[in-house]
């Protein structure tokens, strides 16, 4: 690997501390603080990405230095580690300074096309910014983040990626639900990559700190590496930005409701600046279908970060964003009507989205109509979200419908419910055949857009345990699976959630420390 081209310029651009006490506490007027990694003594590789270590730049694992590195085990000299200091807005409620708790990062890296990766491990040690934790990562939140990150890539959805996942060699206390029993669990640590992990709090302490000069500078650098559609010398250049990153929120946004899924902790610490899918934590795909569904048990019972309030949360999360920029802005017309446009352009391509998986040429008058039917039907007879629209790909006239859609109920079926659908499924028939393209292009918008396999939590649950047990057979056709989920690769996949999985603690729900 290559790892002497890792560079740190965080470390050189912006003020921070560099004296490496892990204590934990407020770090004013610095933007990181430099942190050790925990040099583990027997960790063990359960999985590495080579592709993904080619593709950003770092080459193969050739050597044991490589494999060390990987594991936070060892440094090479030239990295100077450090974690980065943000705040956030969490369940509606400002938290202040939060931080990198259990993320330190390596620095970036470039590829022969020029463009950079920051690296990072996740469980490899306390920063000043753990929160009285202590930094570690547990194998049950670290396989989650593994797969569904890199399903996520897969299905085309803007997201932080996935290097490695090892065995910490260390046994980790957890209080799963936090009710009180705690418990130890094994450890583990990933390192994950993106373009950068700035989030919306980064520049929230900014501002909130009265550090005008530094969130200016801090803007001024995101502005000229990350976003180049934006002209730097331009005097309107942090309205473009903000608009941008409005932008980019609402396409990310699209996408998850395209293929159900539900981020489940959507604090303001939480959302990318780059319009990244971050931090996985207590997230699920849909099984049935219910905009009101949280995955999250810190989440309940107000439901803030249901399925269906994720667009509404994105949106109150900008305006926290538009109140961190205001001292560079200086102009609330200018935001306000960013602001009120995320509403209006997120619903247009909502709708864009909702015809292509359905099968229509584009957005016809009524078609609204059509969205609002089939999310009714999902809701009220139960129909897993997935499941429903692959068997619309090959339903017809002439298919008995109940035989056609009987695996696709999580709870028995009345003769009105039935009626319902096919009411529903008249509807559709009669607007497909107002579509100005063929029936083979309207198939295959369909498949494009709708996969046939998602990462559903009941897997990531199976997989964990096997984990547990020693056994790697379930995650490598996970891993297959998950590389192309617009094909059935594993039919045993494609099937609606066991019955066995209904309210299983670590599977429909987990909590924030999952």
């Amino acid at each position: 690997m290559n790892l002497d081209q890792i560079t740190q310029q965080y470390l050189e651009l912006f003020p921070g501390d560099l004296s490496g006490n892990p204590m934990q506490r407020q770090t004013p007027k610095v933007v990181f603080s430099t942190a050790k990694i925990a040099h583990f003594e027997n960790p063990e590789l359960i999985i590495s990405n080579e592709k993904l270590s080619e593709e950003i730049g770092l080459g193969k694992i050739e050597k044991q230095e490589d494999l060390d590195f990987l594991n936070a085990k060892y440094l090479p000299s030239n990295v100077k580690t450090y974690a980065t200091a943000y705040a956030g807005h969490q369940f509606g409620n400002w938290a202040g300074q939060l931080g990198d708790g259990r993320a330190i990062f390596a620095g970036e890296i470039k590829n022969d096309q020029g463009l950079k990766s920051e690296i990072q491990w996740k469980g490899a040690g306390a920063t000043p910014y753990s929160r009285h934790a202590d930094g570690r990562g547990v194998l049950r939140s670290s396989v989650r983040e593994y797969l569904m990150s890199e399903a996520m890539f897969h299905l085309g959805i803007p997201t932080t990626r996935a290097l490695s996942l090892s065995f910490s060699g260390e046994q980790v206390v957890r209080d799963m639900l936090y009710d009180g029993n705690a418990a130890y669990e094994k450890g583990a640590v990933m390192t994950r990559t993106a373009p950068s992990f700035l989030r919306f709090g980064h520049f929230e302490l900014l501002s909130a700190q009265g550090e005008i000069e530094t969130l200016q500078q801090l803007t001024d650098f995101t502005i000229e590496n990350y976003f180049p559609e934006i002209d730097s010398d331009s005097p309107n250049k942090y309205a473009d930005f903000f608009k941008t990153v409005s932008e980019k929120t609402a396409d990310m946004i699209v996408d998850w409701f395209r293929v159900g899924f539900v981020h489940g902790v959507m604090n303001t610490d939480n959302m990318s600046i780059l319009g990244l899918t971050i931090d996985y934590g207590p997230f699920s795909f849909l099984d049935e279908y219910d905009l009101n569904f949280t995955p999250n048990t810190t989440d309940l019972p107000g439901r803030r970060y249901a399925f269906g309030n994720q667009a509404k949360i994105a949106q109150w999360n900008l305006w926290q964003l538009a109140n961190a920029l205001f001292s560079l802005i200086k102009d609330e017309s200018i935001l306000e009507n960013i602001l009120n446009d995320f509403n209006t352009n997120f619903w247009i391509k909502h709708d864009e989205m909702m015809a292509k998986k359905f099968g229509f040429d584009k957005v016809q008058e009524g078609d609204d109509e059509i969205f609002t039917s089939a999310q009714q039907v999902m809701q009220d007879l139960e129909i897993d979200y997935t499941l429903f629209f692959n068997k619309l790909e090959t339903y017809s006239d002439d298919i008995d419908f109940k035989i056609h859609f009987k695996e696709v109920f999580y709870s028995r079926t009345t003769e009105e419910q039935f009626e319902k659908l096919k009411e529903f499924l008249t509807l559709y028939q009669n607007r497909l055949a107002k579509n100005s393209i063929s029936k083979t292009d309207s198939l295959n918008l369909m498949k494009a857009n709708n996969p046939k396999f998602i990462v559903r939590n009941y897997l990531l649950f199976e997989c964990i345990n096997e984990l547990n047990e020693g056994k790697k057979d379930l995650l490598t056709k996970l891993l297959i699976a998950l590389e192309n989920p617009y094909e059935e690769i594993y039919p045993e996949f494609s099937v609606k959630r066991p019955n066995l999985y209904d309210g299983q603690t670590g599977c429909s729900t987990l909590s924030c420390s999952s």
